[in-house]
């Protein structure tokens, strides 16, 4: 049930105007200064976070190749990008030249989710065509092909040591592989299609997204928590790197914040226009910038949202957290 600390709605803090069909993904840069989004309108675009104003002109790769996902390298440099449209390739663009260096060749199908291995040195991308691939970034060949058993693969992600890539997608279930070998780990029934996974950084738990939100403690593969609220799919989840605070984009038109230390959702309903594809929270947790149909993004003050309801601490690791109250005890 809805917590009692539930306000009301909002207004985003700024609207990202540019792109001129679907914002199907967002990154925060290193630095905190500037992020980037793609979209089905074969275009990622550079903007800068604070003034909301795109920085330079649209980055593209030939014409009518809709950019359906994306995900940023561990050492900030790379992008990596999944099409569809006149073609199903991934891409990788260096990011300071603000050009492709790479395309890999191999799905049939639309690329709509991809992961960096925490090495930097492979990626798995995930296709409606029922795979999921790995790529060795410097030969760009394929190292392991695996047939997921979705008919639409629509959420792929590393494990955080890199041992175990998570799938998720039509057939209602998310499974767990081994990264090296794609031999089959387990399998998490759900009810519904799952559309995103997360792991927490110590990959002690995995959260899905599907038509609500679970986590499962992957020691066991238990379900350990079901978070109720959203109405319709829930196409995009992002923790914050307290991993305190969750927050998750719907079909439903809304954008939720979680308290994961009670799994109750916490402050007000970010209410958008049209469905909601991608929210991701920056690194400090303080800004979640959000991915939309209508063809824009919106920029959301989490800082000032949790402050209004004091709940400011969720940006905190418990641990620290405890300690400022053990400090303050003994002063």
């Amino acid at each position: 049930m809805p917590s009692t600390d539930m306000i009301t709605v909002i207004t985003a803090h700024k609207t990202i105007r540019g792109h001129t069909d679907w914002v199907r993904g967002v990154v925060h840069l290193p630095g905190g200064q500037r992020i980037l989004t793609c979209s089905v309108d074969g275009s990622l675009r550079l903007w800068d976070l604070k003034s909301g104003v795109q920085i330079g002109n649209d980055w593209r790769y030939g014409n009518y190749v809709g950019v359906w996902s994306m995900a940023l390298s561990p050492n900030g440099k790379t992008i990596a990008s999944g099409s569809g449209g006149m073609d199903n390739n991934v891409r990788l663009w260096d990011i300071e030249m603000r050009k492709v260096i790479a395309k890999w060749e191999g799905h049939t199908n639309i690329v709509c989710a991809l992961s960096w291995n925490i090495d930097g040195n492979q990626v798995v991308s995930g296709s409606w065509d029922g795979t999921a691939r790995v790529w060795d970034v410097e030969s760009g060949e394929t190292v392991l092909t695996i047939k997921t058993g979705h008919k639409c693969t629509e959420a792929v992600t590393y494990s955080p040591d890199g041992t175990k890539i998570a799938t998720g997608g039509d057939d209602k279930n998310v499974k767990i592989w081994d990264a090296k070998t794609g031999e089959l780990f387990n399998t998490l029934e759900h009810d519904h299609t799952v559309w995103s996974l997360a792991w927490t950084s110590d990959g002690k738990k995995l959260i899905s997204g599907s038509l609500q939100i679970r986590i499962f403690n992957t020691a066991t593969w238990k379900e350990i928590a079901f978070l109720e609220g959203h109405t319709r799919a829930v196409f995009a989840i992002s923790l914050s790197q307290s991993e305190r605070l969750l927050a998750t984009a719907s079909n439903d038109k809304t954008a939720r914040l979680w308290n994961l230390d009670t799994n109750l959702p916490v402050g007000p309903l970010l209410q958008h226009e049209n469905v909601l594809y991608s929210a991701v929270l920056s690194t400090d947790g303080k800004m979640l910038v959000t991915g939309c149909k209508s063809s824009n993004a919106y920029i959301w003050d989490i800082h000032a949202i949790l402050k209004e309801i004091g709940l400011e601490d969720l940006l905190q690791p418990l641990s620290d957290v405890k300690l400022m109250v053990l400090q303050s005890n003994l002063s």
